[in-house]
């Protein structure tokens, strides 16, 4: 048995694990250094549990993090102990797996403490990394600091990829850090990755904050493009993303809306929805500002969420999504305006339980009567361009009808600055190795005004494709469509 201290050398961030963390409500960071992995987490509400060897290192890490576990990654003894049956949503393994003799027993290990549907994320030193096939020198090359205690292992890919799938976890992504700016390390000096002080806030190796994300937004993508396209070369580390599998089973249901002056409908919606969900919470996330629609859905039970002053459908769509999940398994949304039958429901409903990330309910695979023409040629254009960017075949970017499990909306970050939102609520999934199904619906004439922004939507739209290229990778989920109406 591997009993070695396994050393907690970072206090710089995993980039690979930064992008992949989502919005968890609880994380395990075992060997976290200084805390500057599990700090991003809870940054966005988080409660993370560090495990840590070196005491200087766990002193920090107390400042920032919830609590910190002062065990090596490897001491499951100690592990079992401190922690007994709790579960996390993810478990991040930043670079404890690069040092011990046993890998393979840590993700094993790792993986009992996952809750269901929880992520393990973690990486290892790429054993093809160019400067290592041209023999040069590992110090100057951004290896050198591990490689001086003669602790550091190097991986590939698929051995890493295999530790998550004999732990008995379904492997959703293998990415890359890349090697292109850990090899100017040398040049620039160590200056430039100065360490943290205790007690500092900014969750990064760099000097502060507006340098790293500098980098995150302009040099990062394109170094993590190159090395995703040549991973066995250009990769420093290999990031891999598994999870527990959902199992088919019943889910509480919380049926979503967001509303702004829908008094004309939201009686009857309400309605409806309790005959096809008599035991599913109703959230409204209301924007109204000239009748009396969130008085009224109060009054019929319904959870009531104001955004005043509107703020807009993106804005208004990530607090939908947040907030459902963490009251209930799944969330299905519906526009108010009954232009989507609340009589999916069940179906969707059944979709996701039988094991299902995502269902998104399409209209325009043949054009609907009840959409205007300029509507559907829109929408149809964008369709064609998610397709040739994105390798997809989705019918519906823009569809007001969705059905997600909260495991899924929990493993992403989704930023509803401006309009178009329901492209990265679609398309991140797909391509991040969740499975999206896509269903049929009959699209119907709407009751009240459309408050579609046509010209914002469109700029919105457009952006938010560029930036879905940043995200997972091209076939990398899967997407099924399902045209038989009778199949659940």
């Amino acid at each position: 048995m591997d009993r070695s201290p396994l050393l907690p050398l970072t206090t710089e961030v995993n980039p690979g694990i930064a992008r992949r963390l989502g919005r968890p409500r609880t994380v395990l960071d075992l060997g976290c250094g200084a805390g500057v992995n599990g700090m991003l987490a809870r940054r966005h509400g988080a409660r993370v549990t560090g495990v840590e060897a070196d005491p200087a290192l766990a002193e920090r890490a107390q400042v920032v993090l919830n609590r910190v576990i002062r065990c090596a990654p490897n001491d499951f003894t100690s592990l079992d102990a401190a922690l007994g049956a709790e579960r996390f949503d993810v478990v991040l393994i930043p670079y404890a797996l690069e040092q011990t003799e046993e890998p393979e027993r840590l993700v094993q290990q790792a993986a009992r403490f996952l809750a269901p549907e929880g992520r393990l994320i973690y990486s290892v030193r790429n054993e093809a990394a160019w400067p290592l096939k041209l023999g040069l020198r590992r110090e100057a090359l951004g290896f050198g600091a591990l490689d001086a205690l003669g602790n550091t292992r190097f991986y590939s890919r698929k051995h890493a990829e295999q530790w998550s799938q004999r732990a008995g976890l379904s492997l959703l992504e293998s990415s890359a850090n890349p090697m292109l700016l850990k090899s100017l390390r040398g040049v620039l000096g160590e200056d430039v990755y100065a360490s943290l002080k205790p007690g500092e806030a900014a969750p990064t190796g760099f000097r502060d904050w507006s340098l790293y994300e500098t980098y995150q937004e302009s040099l990062l993508p394109f170094e993590t493009k190159a090395a995703e396209w040549l991973p066995s070369v250009l990769a420093y580390q290999h990031v891999i993303t598994a999870r527990k599998a959902p199992v088919a089973g019943a889910l509480s249901l919380t049926v979503g809306m967001l509303t702004m002056d829908e008094e004309p409908s939201v009686e009857r919606m309400i309605a409806e929805i309790r005959e096809q969900a008599p035991d599913a919470q109703l959230l409204c996330v209301d924007s109204s500002v000239r009748d009396r629609t969130p008085e009224l859905a109060a009054r019929l039970g319904a959870r009531v969420l104001r955004q005043v002053p509107p703020r807009g459908h993106g804005p208004a769509m990530e607090l939908l999504m947040y907030e459902a999940a963490a009251q209930s398994d799944a969330l299905i949304y519906l526009d108010c305006d009954f232009t989507y039958p609340p009589s999916y429901i069940p179906r969707i409903r059944r979709i996701l339980e039988s094991g299902a990330d995502v269902v998104n309910a399409a209209r325009i695979r043949t054009r609907p009567a009840a959409m205007p023409l300029a509507n559907y040629l829109a929408n149809r254009a964008f369709v064609e361009c998610a397709r040739v960017l994105e390798g997809i075949d989705v019918a519906d970017l823009h569809s007001g009808m969705r059905g997600y499990r909260a495991s899924a909306i929990r493993s992403f970050s989704f930023d509803g600055s401006g309009d178009a939102l329901p492209i990265d609520t679609l398309l991140w999934p797909a391509r991040s190795g969740y499975r999206v199904v896509e269903i049929p619906i009959d699209y119907q004439e709407r009751v009240g005004v459309s408050k579609l922004r046509k010209v914002a939507g469109t700029v919105w739209t457009l952006v938010r494709l560029g930036r879905t290229l940043k995200v997972g990778q091209r076939g990398n989920g899967s997407y099924e469509i399902w045209d038989d109406t009778e199949r659940s």
